[in-house]
This record gives structure tokens, sequence and C-alpha cells, in this order.
């Protein structure tokens, strides 16, 4: 067993760093408050090459591991979940389908533009009356003189609404088959006749990420928009979401690691009683327990990824590692506030949007509920829905 990381993994895990620390978080709580989408950080994190990780060579990215993007991830998230989310999707999710499934054209189109960061994608898989269950999805797409038609509605799409969104993944049925067999994937450009976008969601967390309704009335995009073969969609997007549950449980981790180093930092500056407050035992093991914690959900996470690089079928280990750290983050961020103490109830300090935005984490890429259920028939068992 080897932990150590590459010299080339810790050098990009040190830029991403430096850069989170002194280009993101000093104004995540303000694009927070105004609910921002930092479009220049993007840039910046194109123009530094972090945007291109995950993307092939030669298509303009770095090619890199899946640890590798889990490192990005992580330091993304320990300064903004929102920025984090946003180039997880972009890069990872949307980028990464296109890259796995899509015809040389498609790559040569869409993925440069990501890995340079000018350009921002999405994954329209849940809907209004399907989340967890994927495969109740009802838009649909039909063919009609050389055209995809799609009409339905998706819910809760980050990256669908902004200035420099390119397109999104859409989830739709392309046959009679009720089940998996009938749905395809499409990508549908953002400005594809038909295609809507609703006004933004109000949202607990993840404030400055971009959240959307969207709706397609007779939206027609080209027949070679089809994604990989006709048919295959649900596969490819449950494969998707493996390598999402591993980029939200990095982003859990990174946003926990930021909990405890801001509770660290006011446990030593804090004076209550004539002493720092991390010198009683209630604060210490609490401080204790919240690196315990971290650190599992870490080597979880890179475990999960380690074996996608090493080509081993990682769907379960994917689903452990996003419940114990998203579950962890949501423990950890709570704690930070008592840590905190009235403070940390307050916007003053950046705990208490890490506490807002931990808990979609045991939500998105696939509930606590419905991993535990993946988790479950991993043992052999057979829970009923």
């Amino acid at each position: 067993m080897e932990f150590e990381l590459t010299p080339e993994q810790q050098q990009v895990r040190d830029l991403v760093r430096e850069f989170a620390t002194q280009e993101i978080a000093p104004g995540a709580g303000e694009r927070d408050e105004h609910e921002e989408l930092p479009l220049d950080i993007v840039k910046k994190l194109g123009e530094l090459g972090i945007c291109g990780v995950p993307i092939p060579e030669e298509h303009g990215g770095l090619g890199a591991d899946a640890v590798t993007w889990a490192l990005v991830i992580e330091e993304l998230g320990r300064a903004d979940a929102s920025v984090a989310v946003t180039v997880s999707v972009a890069s990872g999710l949307a980028a990464g389908m296109i890259a796995r499934y899509g015809s040389t054209e498609q790559r040569q189109r869409w993925l440069p533009p990501i890995a340079a960061g000018e350009m921002l994608a999405g994954f329209g898989l849940t809907e209004p009356g399907s989340g967890s269950d994927a495969a109740a999805l009802r838009t649909k797409a039909r063919l009609d003189a050389g055209s995809w038609v799609i009409d339905g509605s998706k819910s809760f799409i980050t990256n669908s609404g902004t200035p420099i969104t390119g397109f999104v993944v859409v989830a739709c049925r392309t046959g009679d088959d009720a089940g998996a067999n009938g749905v395809s994937t499409i990508v549908v450009p953002a400005d594809a006749p038909g295609f809507s976008v609703g006004a933004p969601y109000r949202k607990l967390g993840w404030r400055s990420s971009d959240t959307h309704e969207l709706s397609f009335e007779g939206c027609r995009v080209p027949e070679d928009h089809l994604l990989g073969e006709r048919g295959r969609g649900l596969a490819q997007c449950l494969a998707a979401l493996d390598d999402g549950r591993i980029s939200i449980a990095a982003l859990s981790v990174g946003l926990a690691q930021g909990c405890l180093d801001a509770s660290v930092r006011y446990a030593k500056d804090r004076e209550a009683f004539g002493r720092p407050i991390g010198n009683y035992e209630a604060i210490a093991f609490k401080l204790a327990d919240m690196r315990a914690a971290i650190e599992a959900s870490r080597l979880l996470t890179y475990r999960a990824a380690w074996l996608k690089d090493r080509g081993q079928p990682y769907t379960t280990e994917a689903a452990i590692a996003k419940l114990r750290a998203s579950e962890t983050a949501v423990d950890v961020a709570r704690e930070a506030i008592q840590v905190h103490g009235g403070y940390g109830y307050t916007e003053e300090f950046p705990v208490a949007r890490a506490y807002r935005d931990a808990k979609v984490l045991e939500i998105g890429e696939g509930t606590s509920e419905i991993l535990r259920l993946v988790i479950a028939r991993d043992l052999g068992l057979q829970p009923q829905v």
C-alpha cells in the first residue's frame, strides 16, 4: 500500500491551494451574500490549467488521474464550495461525459473551451418528478427531419444559465421502452431553439453557484448531438454519477478541513476563564474528533479515486466515500459553529457559510439514503425501495 502523493500530484495540490487561499477565499463571503458567480475566477483557473486537469491532453487539458482531480476539488472546496461545485460539474461531470462517450467532433468542439475556463456546462438528469429514481425521467426526444425534438423539464441543474454556459447534457426518453433501455443522452447547446432557463433558485447554500430549472418545448438540436449509443443513456449517467460522487466526497473533505482549520485558529485565539478555549478538554477533544473523521473520509475518497485510476470497479467505494465524507462535512460544520459559539452563528465567520453549504452534500449526486441502498446491495442484500 502506498499513501504518498506523486511529485506531480503534490505540485497540482500546492498550486490550487495557493490560488484558493489568495484568490478564492477572500471574496467568498461577499459572493455568497450577493449570490454572484465568479466567472473571473473560473477564467483564471482555466489559465492555470486547473479547469483542464481531467480533460484529455489532445483537447487542451492535462489528462490527469482521478486522484489528482480529487485533490483539486478538495482544495477548492476548502476555500469556497460554490467554486468547487461549478468547476466539478463543468470539467468533471459534463466534460467527462463528452470525453468518455462523445464523437471526435463533439470532443473537439466542447472540451477545449471548458479546459481553458472559457465555457461552463451542465448535466441534466434530475426532473421535478424524478430525483433519486432516475429511471422515472419523463423528458422525451424524437427524431424529426434530421433533428432531435425535445420536450420536458429538468430541475436543480448547475451551470445551466451562466453567460458562458455552452451546453447541457440532457437525459431523455428516445424510445417506447419505459425502462433503462429507452433513455439516451443528448448534447443541447445553450442557444438551441426551444430551450429556456428558469429563474435561479434561492438556495440555502452554494449561493454563488448557478442553479436553474430548464424547460424544453419543441427544442431542436441536430441528430448528431446524440451522445454515444442510443438507449445507453441511463448507464452513461449512472457511470458519470460514480465519478461525481468521488468529486462530492472530495469537496466534502475540503469543506470539513476548512471548518477544522478555522476552528483550531479560533480555539487558540479565543480566551475564556483566563486561557484559550482550546486548552479545555471539551473543545480540544471536539477538534480531535473532527480531525479523525476528516482523515477517515479523505482516505476513503482517495481510495475510490485510486481504484478508478487502476481500472477496477469503484461504484460501491465511491458511494461509501461520498456517504461518509458528506455526513462528516455536515457534522464538522455543525461542531465548528459550536466551537465559535455565538460568533459562529453570524456571517462574520466563514463557518456559518460552510454550515449552509454542507447540507446539500448529503443530497446531490445521490442522497445518503440511495448511497446506503447501493452499499447494501453490494453486501448481497435486497432492501425494499
